[in-house]
């Protein structure tokens, strides 16, 4: 009879040998040391990641203070700054990791030689593949170039408006007043109109009667932008007097006197609707109609009716 205790306890020791000779042929040394370096690398890159980090914060603090100090708007430098930052943060940040990974294959043994050589077939073949995605980083890169939008910019993509919220080297996300979000690749592009570089506009059409005194309106609505100007609240946002550009159209029950307030970027909107509020307050109190459009009915009384007198002929007649 076949005795498996007694064949077990015989090949027992030829599986230690085997597992101790296996563990004995281990370089633990070359292994622990190699550990050692791979744990080094990566703490030496976090602890540069952190310290490019800090450092760009502290410079993007620096290149606002100064644009602030040379007279340059706090608003568009902020906003340039931070995008121009935030992506040079990104690209300075992704090539150190990768050459940080490049070096920990490098210590497991890995040939990196070879590996770079296929990334770069990899890559051309990718970017022969990929022409839209490259069409759309290089329009990106030279958007960012030209300054063309930053975050924070009330913008007119390809016929939709919204507030700039991430500008990236492939895209351009913008929000609207009902709250979505339109992503638009770079090179898909084809207009851009910035409603908030540098500084904005209010430009105003107001209409009044034909039987009022267009010089003395216009004196009236220089006076109320006068005001707007010396208050407190809005002195900072508006940056030159109002300009009355005269009377610009006749209407079917008006005149229309037009003008613009240069303002801060994004701040048309509030003192065009203060602006508006004081117009109308100011015009009924210095009685300037306001017209609208209305009908006229003139009701006519009615035609009298035709009178129609039958003749008999006489006999004898054709």
């Amino acid at each position: 009879m076949f005795d498996l205790t007694k064949e077990y306890v015989k090949t027992t020791p030829i599986m230690l040998d085997l597992i101790i000779k296996t563990i004995n042929q281990i370089p633990w040394d070359r292994i622990l040391e190699a550990s050692l370096r791979i744990s080094l690398i990566v703490l030496v890159v976090w602890l540069v990641s952190r310290a490019i980090r800090f450092a760009m914060n502290r410079a993007e603090s620096r290149v606002v203070a100064k644009s602030n100090l040379l007279g340059g708007s706090p608003v568009e430098a902020q906003k340039r700054v931070e995008t121009l930052f935030r992506l040079l943060k990104r690209a300075i940040l992704s090539a150190l990791w990768v050459v940080g990974g490049l070096v920990i294959l490098g210590e497991t043994g890995l040939e990196i030689g070879p590996l770079l050589a296929s990334a770069g077939i990899a890559g051309l073949a990718i970017g022969f593949g990929a022409q839209n995605l490259v069409r759309d980083i290089i329009s990106g890169f030279f958007m960012l170039l030209e300054n063309q939008v930053r975050v924070g910019d009330v913008v007119v993509i390809n016929g939709t408006g919204g507030l700039v919220e991430s500008v990236n080297f492939r895209t351009v996300s913008i929000r609207d007043l009902t709250g979505t979000v339109h992503v638009f690749p770079n090179g898909t592009i084809n207009t851009l109109a910035n409603k908030t570089y540098q500084w904005s506009a209010y430009v105003f059409e107001i209409g009044i009667a034909y039987k009022e005194d267009v010089d003395r309106v216009s004196s009236v609505i220089r006076g109320v932008g006068e005001q707007l100007r010396k208050d407190p609240d809005f002195e900072s946002r508006i940056l030159e007097e109002i300009e009355i550009f005269g009377l610009d159209s006749f209407g079917d029950s008006s005149v229309v006197i037009k003008g613009r307030i240069k303002t801060q970027p994004s701040e048309q909107w509030n003192v065009g609707r203060e602006f508006l509020r004081r117009i109308k307050r100011t015009f009924d109190d210095e009685g300037i109609e306001i017209p609208f459009p209305y009908r006229t009915l003139v009701v006519g009384s009615t035609s009298e009716p035709l009178k129609i007198e039958w003749q008999k002929q006489p006999e004898g007649s054709p």
